[in-house]
């Protein structure tokens, strides 16, 4: 994968536009620092919230005395916290990601550095997460518009090699995860062996998971014919056969019973699901098509 040139990954206007939107989290989490996320719990920030009876243990700094001199009982003050969200950004880098122009993980990487510039602006931290056969690579969550050229230069390096092995890699990045946030899974889902188990991981470490489901449109709408010889790009298992209108026809039918699985899947679990076909501009998906996850 060709190197990414942070001065011309995106247009000025784009970033202008990433500017204004802010991540979406179903879920509430504790978050490491202040950040300017509202959150549900109470905390001590400026915004005052809410009175509540004194307990014994809690910070008399907090009593609010002008409420005891009329009540002559000790109430403390409640206030609005604010934290961050971290964002959990996972590619499948493997080789059937290579497929394409831009390929599926080109396509991949412009996205997750548009999510992550997202995150930077809004001060939450962002992480990077690479699945192949396992978890083979990471870029620890950061925080700050700093980091999004180090972000960039990692995502930059990410190549498409080896076997899928979904459930595998996602399991691993689940569980070596600190803690929960907002996983944004990225993958073309081409693994025989289901990509369910490792995305239930995340759910079991209560994430709040949104899948990007990226293909080609030469995947949705195949133009080959007659005799061919296909080779895996993961396995190098070679086979041969003649593709006529019968066989288009059936290959359309299995496409549309996984497309169904997935959306399935994804809408039993609620988990936010977002198919993409890479000869979309990134700018018009993340701007018009990720409803659920950005907010303007």
């Amino acid at each position: 994968m060709p190197a990414i040139d942070r001065q011309t990954l995106f247009t000025p206007e784009f970033l202008a536009q990433l500017e204004r939107l802010s991540l979406a989290s179903r879920r509430v989490f504790r978050g490491r620092v202040k950040g300017e996320r509202r959150s549900l719990r109470r905390g001590h920030s400026v915004e005052f919230c809410d009175y509540r009876p004194y307990g014994i243990g809690d910070d008399l700094r907090y009593v609010d005395w002008n409420v005891y001199g009329r009540l002559d009982r000790l109430h403390v003050k409640l206030f609005l916290d604010e934290e961050d969200l971290c964002l959990h950004l996972v590619i499948d880098a493997s080789a059937s990601m290579d497929f394409g122009s831009p390929t599926k993980l080109d396509y991949a990487v412009r996205l997750a550095a548009a999510l992550g510039f997202v995150g930077f602006v809004n001060l939450e931290r962002v992480g990077v997460g690479v699945v192949r056969e396992r978890l083979s690579e990471g870029w620890a969550p950061a925080r700050g518009r700093s980091q999004f050229g180090p972000m960039v230069d990692f995502l930059s390096a990410i190549k498409s090699e080896g076997a899928t092995r979904l459930n595998e890699g996602l399991a691993a990045y689940a569980l070596r995860s600190r803690e929960p946030g907002l996983a944004v899974i990225m993958s073309d889902l081409l693994d025989p062996n289901g990509f369910e188990s490792g995305v239930r991981s995340f759910l079991e470490r209560r994430f709040d998971v949104h899948l990007i489901h990226l293909l080609d449109p030469e995947e949705m709408n195949p133009d080959f014919a007659g005799d061919l010889r296909l080779v895996d790009s993961e396995t190098g298992e070679l086979r041969e056969l003649s593709v006529d209108g019968d066989a288009v026809r059936e290959y359309r039918d299995r496409l549309r019973q996984f497309l169904e699985r997935v959306e399935s899947f994804c809408r039993a679990h609620e988990i936010g699901y977002h198919r993409v076909i890479t000869d979309t501009p990134v700018e018009e998906f993340v701007l018009s098509q990720l409803k659920g996850l950005v907010l303007a």
